[in-house]
């Protein structure tokens, strides 16, 4: 089968389940721009000099398969999604990152306070790039809450902690080179 299905081409896309919605559809923006939020986590991966920054980027992104595939469903279908194997989206997902986040402020950055100006260092100016798409991602999919009665609030949190992180691990490849800049 090819990846060319021609079955988009009129502006129409299909959710897991084979529902039809249009390319426009603010479930199709959320789950998008998380798709963005991951290939750009990929380059930040690619330009990381840290084993850090590497797994934590890689720890992030195979969650984010879990985040895309529960947004790409509809939550009419989300019994079915779990029952066939798929997880969803969850609290522990999100201590996983806060326990990040905890460990790179306590144990890893040495005290900041003002503004950071991005591209100090490749690494550090991908996973600036790549918050600045997790919180476009987080906004988008904010806009699915509205009205949504059964909407997982742990993507939100998810995506909110993981912006958080990226800007810390932005910081800790900065200090890095400065770390290196004085030996």
């Amino acid at each position: 089968m090819s990846i060319a299905t021609k079955t988009g081409d009129a502006g129409e896309t299909s959710l897991m389940y084979g529902r039809r919605v249009g390319k426009t559809n603010a479930r199709v923006d959320g789950y998008g721009c998380v798709d963005e939020l991951n290939a750009a986590l990929g380059l930040a991966r690619a330009a990381a000099t840290d084993p850090l920054l590497g797994e934590q980027i890689l720890l992030a992104q195979e969650e984010l398969i879990t985040v895309m595939g529960e947004l790409a469903t509809a939550p009419e279908d989300l019994e079915r999604y779990v029952k066939d194997g798929f997880h969803l989206t969850t609290s522990a997902m999100v201590d996983r990152l806060t326990a990040s986040v905890d460990d790179l402020e306590k144990n890893k950055l040495r005290p900041f306070k003002g503004w950071a100006v991005p591209g100090a260092t490749l690494d550090s100016a991908a996973l600036d790039f790549a918050r600045t798409v997790c919180r476009r991602a987080e906004r988008r999919v904010a806009a699915l809450t509205t009205g949504a009665e059964n909407f997982n609030a742990e993507i939100l949190r998810y995506l909110n902690r993981l912006s958080d992180l990226c800007w810390l691990l932005a910081r800790y490849a900065e200090q890095l080179k400065t770390a290196g800049d004085n030996s």
